[in-house]
């Protein structure tokens, strides 16, 4: 997979790093065109921003999980970066989800927006079931190995005290209007009200950009010391009077 490296600080390496996952057919450097890097930056975060060409042949072929595994997650922690998150939109936000379960504990925590979370008939018959917290996942031989059906058990762990804090937490975000909302409101239901975000509008970029700018404010990564911030900060020309004074 090929990557691209966006320092927090070029002059040293974060303890965070944000791997950044592409919907379906878009391009890796359209979170920097969108200001999704521009606001990390904004708020002093020290998280550095990896972007990462995972494109929909990976999902296709099945090969995600272990490309990113071993081709950007590794490395990385090799590295020495000691908190690293998965940030997926629509088909990456789906990644970083299907990525946890082959690599449990891999990562320390997934921002999800909008993301794909499977075929719509299965979320129908969670819905018909009254939701996450009453739907029984099926025991026994299914019909498919469609990676949904294993990702609907997944997402009841966060109901479960015990369970949940072995997971790394999941932050979602979606658009009232937008296609897969079904889904990610049964979703919504199985986590913290305040790792839960939404906005007006559909599946596109300024709800995205929107969700992330919010999520921001809360997601728990470290910030820039002050003197790191003092240094970012462009410093004032001396005018010709100020000399004199």
């Amino acid at each position: 997979m090929q990557t691209h490296l966006q320092p927090a600080n070029p002059d040293e390496q974060s303890d965070a790093l944000l791997i950044f996952l592409p919907g379906a057919y878009l391009k890796p450097d359209e979170f920097e065109r969108e200001g999704f890097i521009s606001a990390v930056r904004e708020r002093h975060l020290a998280a550095d921003a990896l972007l990462v060409d995972a494109d929909v042949s990976y999902y296709y072929e099945q090969t995600l999980s272990e490309r990113l595994h071993t081709d950007v997650i590794e490395p990385q922690r090799a590295k020495g970066y000691k908190s690293i998150w998965l940030v997926g939109i629509s088909i990456g936000g789906f990644g970083a989800l299907i990525h946890e379960l082959a690599r449990p504990g891999s990562v320390d925590g997934i921002v999800a927006l909008a993301p794909y979370l499977g075929r719509r008939v299965l979320g129908a018959e969670i819905k018909k079931a009254g939701g996450l917290r009453m739907w029984q996942a099926p025991t026994g031989p299914q019909p498919d190995e469609e990676p949904d059906r294993k990702l609907w058990p997944f997402f009841q762990q966060y109901l479960k005290d015990q369970t949940s804090k072995n997971l790394p937490p999941l932050y979602l975000g979606f658009g009232l209007e937008d296609r897969f909302v079904s889904n990610h409101k049964l979703l919504a239901d199985a986590l913290p009200s305040g790792q839960v975000f939404t906005t007006e509008g559909g599946h596109d970029w300024p709800q995205w950009r929107q969700l992330w700018r919010n999520m921001l404010d809360v997601l728990p990564l470290p910030a820039l010391g002050r003197a790191r911030q003092a240094a970012k900060q462009p410093q004032p020309t001396a005018t010709p009077w100020a000399i004199a004074a």
